[in-house]
């Protein structure tokens, strides 16, 4: 292939033979067009960029992750059509930059983050609600009174595919002798309780099912697992709302005070960083008064800064994660994913100052009522884009936005404990709903990853 400096000076000897002749003006643009576009296609596919190289790397066909052929997904025809005809926002993206599941019938990629809720009448829960006794109260809105089921009708569809089913039986195997860590704040919990109560639905005798850690006390303690004695398999929680280090310490008046260390990780994470599957998750606890203060909370070394702003500190808090992972994890054994930001749908305040959601049955079904695309996950996306370790991106973000009557509301609580008044929880998700999907696209990237995935321990 020709190099920059031969093409130019081509392109200046092409100029100066074209102007003796007034005849050949018309071939003279044609070459220099030509020219051009040659010029543009050299530069363009020379020097790809980091993200697009990323993205490469992280794709499920790729080396890194050995697609198998038992299960293909089934495309729709090219003609599909969502149920609104107004044109996606650019608020949010067509397609997850980095992340596509293969079509291996024809060939083609799929984005099964992008898509729509559809109703589907016929569709079961993966498990009946009020049927585990592991999930939360406060995720339990079956158990707390909520009879309204319309919510537990709904199937996410991606556009230009469909996606499997779910089966807790063939996903157990797939663990068979590992373990599969939920790292992160509460929404991460939402999804591991999901995830535990999928499974265990899948037996016939459910006390095959161990507490690992007794008794559940999530707002005490930082760690949870249960453990599926026939597969040998082991799914934990770790509560780590932020990935990095909250200290406390008193100060020289005696005080008791708190900072949130943004260069160092969370202790707990160094005892897991050798499980098969991580899935990270941090978002909502950024948002909280205590970080928006901003101020003598942040702390890197023995600087405590007076004032930073919250998504400086996110980015150095990411940062730190990213290099712990790049340094620690080893990428041939542990597969590594981060999950998205899920959409909270409060109205007339936030959780704390009157904010509700209660009466919502209905999803949103327009596109253009869906919120601003979350600057936290724009964050995320460039950080992973640097990171070496090929990080899944498990962008649920778009699909929760649309789902406002999904979330606990007034059935946090159960009937005789409500009071007028009362906070109400649209952040989480009711149990089985909206993270019960989640689990679902989790499944199909495993799927998709089986033969890789079957390492030896």
């Amino acid at each position: 292939m020709a190099s920059l400096k031969e093409l130019c000076i081509f392109s200046k000897n092409v100029t100066i033979f074209l102007s003796k002749s007034r005849t050949q003006v018309s071939a003279f643009f044609t070459l220099f067009f030509f020219t051009l576009t040659l010029l543009i296609f050299i530069i363009f596919f020379s020097s790809p960029s980091t993200v697009t190289t990323k993205i490469l790397a992280s794709r499920l066909h790729s080396h890194s992750f050995s697609s198998i052929h038992e299960f293909d997904f089934v495309p729709v025809s090219d003609t599909h059509t969502t149920s609104s005809t107004v044109p996606a926002p650019t608020n949010f993206p067509t397609k997850s930059w980095n992340f596509d599941v293969t079509i291996q019938e024809e060939d083609k990629s799929c984005d099964i983050f992008d898509g729509e809720w559809v109703q589907d009448n016929d569709l079961h829960p993966l498990y009946k609600p009020g049927s585990c006794p592991f999930i939360d109260n406060s995720f339990n809105c079956f158990k707390n009174g909520r009879r309204d089921t319309e919510y537990l009708r709904l199937k996410w569809k991606p556009h230009g595919c469909e996606i499997p089913r779910f089966d807790g039986l063939k996903m157990l195997k797939m663990l068979k002798g590992k373990r599969l860590v939920f790292v992160g704040d509460s929404l991460n919990r939402n999804m591991w309780e999901s995830l535990v109560c999928a499974l265990r639905n899948s037996l016939i005798d459910k006390n095959r099912v161990n507490e690992v850690s007794g008794h559940r006390q999530f707002r005490s303690q930082g760690f949870y697992s249960f453990k599926f004695k026939d597969f040998k398999c082991s799914i934990d929680f770790i509560k780590s709302p932020f990935l990095v280090q909250e200290w406390r310490f008193s100060d020289k008046a005696g005080a008791r005070r708190e900072t949130l260390r943004l260069d160092t990780i969370h202790g707990s994470l160094t005892k897991y960083h050798d499980a098969d599957i991580i899935i990270f998750n941090t978002g909502h606890w950024w948002t909280h008064q205590k970080t928006h203060k901003v101020n003598n909370y942040f702390q890197e070394g023995n600087r405590v800064y007076n004032r930073l702003e919250v998504a400086d500190a996110y980015t150095k808090a990411l940062k730190t994660w990213a290099h712990w992972v790049d340094t620690t994890i080893n990428s041939t054994r542990t597969r590594v994913f981060f999950r998205g930001y899920s959409a909270s749908h409060f109205k007339g305040g936030q959780w704390n100052s009157g904010g509700n959601c209660d009466g919502e049955t209905k999803p949103i079904i327009n596109e253009t009522q869906l919120g601003p695309y979350p600057w936290m996950m724009r964050v995320l996306e460039s950080v992973i884009s640097e990171m070496k370790t090929p990080v899944i991106y498990l962008n649920i973000t778009k699909m929760t936005d649309y789902r406002k009557e999904g979330h606990p509301s007034i059935f946090r609580e159960a009937k005789s404990k409500r009071r007028p008044g009362m906070f109400q929880d649209c952040s989480h998700w009711c149990l089985p709903g909206v993270p019960d999907s989640w689990n679902q696209l989790l499944y199909a990237t495993l799927l998709q990853s089986q033969q890789k995935f079957s390492h030896p321990k």
